[in-house]
C-alpha cells in the first residue's frame, strides 16, 4: 500500500507540490493525471525515495520513505519517465549488477532476468549495449529492473511513452496480473483512454494541488452521460421547450441539454416550429471531465 501524506516540495521558492494526500490500496491501480509541470513525477520520484520531499511523507506498506527509506524502497518497482542507464553495458550483465542491490546472487539473476526479457519482447538483446537500445526498449527494460525484486507496490512514470501498440497491451496485461495478485499500482500517462481502461480510481494533480480523486465507475458515470445538442433556426424560443427534456444551457447559440430524459423523436416534433437544424448525442470524455475539474479550480483559486 502506498501512502501520499500531506506532501509539499519546493525548488528553490517553486512549490511544486503543495500538501498532496491520496492512498493506493493492495490490489488498485490508480491513474495519475495532470498537465506537465503539475508534479506527477516529483510525487512519484519522492514516493521512489529518489528525492526528499520538503515537508510531509509517503508510506510503502507502513514504512516512511523519509525516516526508514530503506525498507520503504526495498518494496517498490519504479520506472520513471526516462530511463537512464549506464550506456556502455550489455542488458542482461546490468540487469544482473541492479539485482544485486536486492541481494540476488548472480545466476539467480540471469535466469530472473532471461525470464523477464522474453516475457517483455527483448529476447535476442541479452548481450546488447543498453547504448543501442530504443526508448520503447529502454522502458522495456525498466519494467524488466522493476520487477526482480517481486515487490508489492508499483510506480510506473508516464510508462506507456515510447511503448508501441504491442509494448501498451503488454503494460496493460501486467498491470492487471499485479493487480489480482494484490499489489498497489500507481501510474501515471497522458493517454487518458488509457487511464480510463485500466485504472480503477483517478488523481487529477494541478499546479501542485490534488483537484479531484474519483472511482472509475463515478467517472464512467460522468464520461457515458448524455448531452444533447440542438441547433435550431431560432434558438433563444427554443430554449424553453428543451427545459421539458431536462437542464438546456444556450453556448454560442447552440442548446446542450445536460440529464435528458425522453427521446430525440419527441423533441424533435416539440422543436419543429423553430426550424431544426441539428440534433444528436454528445460523449464526454476523461480528457472533458479533466479540463472541467481545472476550470473549476482556476475560478475557485484565481
Amino acid at each position: 500500500m502506498i501512502t501520499v501524506n500531506n506532501l509539499y516540495k519546493n525548488y528553490g521558492k517553486f512549490p511544486a507540490l503543495k500538501g498532496i494526500s491520496f492512498e493506493v490500496n493492495n490490489g488498485e491501480i490508480v491513474g495519475f493525471v495532470g498537465l506537465n509541470g503539475a508534479g506527477k513525477s516529483t510525487t512519484i520520484k519522492i514516493s521512489a525515495g529518489v528525492i526528499l520531499p520538503t515537508k510531509g511523507d509517503v508510506e510503502i506498506d507502513g514504512y516512511s520513505v523519509t525516516k526508514d527509506k530503506k525498507k520503504a524502497v526495498r518494496n517498490v518497482g519504479w520506472v520513471p519517465e526516462l530511463p537512464i542507464f549506464e550506456p556502455n553495458v550489455k542488458a542482461l550483465d546490468y540487469f544482473v549488477y541492479l539485482s544485486g542491490y536486492y541481494g540476488i546472487s548472480t545466476s539467480e539473476a540471469r535466469s530472473i532476468g532471461k525470464k523477464l526479457f522474453a516475457e517483455l519482447g527483448l529476447s535476442g538483446w541479452e548481450n546488447t549495449k543498453l547504448d543501442n537500445f530504443s526508448q520503447g526498449m529502454k522502458k522495456r527494460f525498466a519494467l524488466a529492473v522493476s520487477l526482480v525484486s517481486n515487490p508489492n507496490n508499483f510506480l510506473f512514470d508516464e510508462v506507456l511513452n515510447g511503448l508501441d501498440p504491442q509494448g501498451i497491451q503488454f503494460f496493460k496485461e501486467l498491470a492487471l496480473r499485479l493487480k489480482k495478485d494484490g499489489r498497489a499500482i500507481l501510474f501515471s500517462s497522458h493517454i487518458l483512454s488509457e487511464v480510463e481502461n485500466l485504472a480503477d480510481k483517478v488523481v487529477f494533480i494541478h499546479k501542485g494541488k490534488i483537484i479531484g480523486i474519483k472511482k472509475i465507475e463515478d467517472l464512467r458515470k460522468l464520461v457515458t452521460r448524455k448531452v444533447i445538442k440542438v441547433v435550431v433556426n431560432d434558438p433563444n424560443s427554443a430554449l424553453k421547450v428543451c427545459e421539458k427534456y431536462g437542464k438546456p444551457t444556450l453556448i454560442n447559440g447552440e442548446i446542450f441539454i445536460n440529464d435528458f430524459e425522453g427521446d430525440i423523436p419527441s423533441l424533435a416534433v416539440d422543436l419543429k416550429p423553430y426550424g431544426v437544424v441539428e440534433i444528436g448525442y454528445l460523449r464526454e470524455n476523461l480528457e472533458n471531465v479533466f479540463f472541467q475539474l481545472i476550470s473549476e479550480y482556476e475560478k475557485t483559486y484565481q
